[in-house]
């Protein structure tokens, strides 16, 4: 599938967050009779959010710590396989810390819509930015990557 496979790596990851929060708050605007309000919502969410962005800079700062780059569509660039760290708990904390700030933002919204895109975020990402980047680090890695995934889950 030629088309479908030349979505993979394109879109930086930070990008899609933006896509994707701002079509959650544009379902939340359109559909307001799905919205439900919560008494605290906006505490709940920022607690979410900012566990989210602290495991997205945790996983950053390891990868800076390494020395290899965080610039998730050029796997080729990578110098070594990172799994200290954050990297201990999830092969991909920075996507995770992403999901979780989404989550947190949907937190925010309480459009029963805007929790529909977490899911599709997931996917998303495990088909066109996850799974080839994993391709590369078998290659690139060989045995040492397949070790790390065999006691790492890819998110948490």
């Amino acid at each position: 599938m030629p088309f479908v496979n030349s979505f993979e790596l394109k879109i930086p990851p930070a990008l899609l967050v933006i896509i994707v929060a701002v079509g959650m708050w544009i379902l939340a605007l359109l559909f307001p009779q799905l919205n439900v309000p919560f008494t605290g919502s906006v505490g709940v969410a920022t607690v979410i959010a900012s566990i989210g962005i602290a495991v997205a800079v945790l996983g950053v700062l390891e990868f800076r710590k390494a020395d290899t780059t965080v610039d998730p569509r050029f796997p080729d660039r990578s110098s070594q396989l990172v799994a200290s760290g954050v990297y201990r708990l999830s092969r991909n904390p920075m996507y995770l810390g992403f999901l979780l700030i989404l989550f947190g933002w949907a937190w925010y919204l309480m459009s029963l819509l805007a929790f529909l895109w977490l899911p599709l975020f997931v996917v998303y990402m495990n088909r066109f930015q996850i799974q080839p980047e994993e391709r590369y680090m078998v290659h690139k890695f060989g045995e040492e990557f397949h070790a790390y995934t065999a006691r790492v889950r890819r998110w948490i």
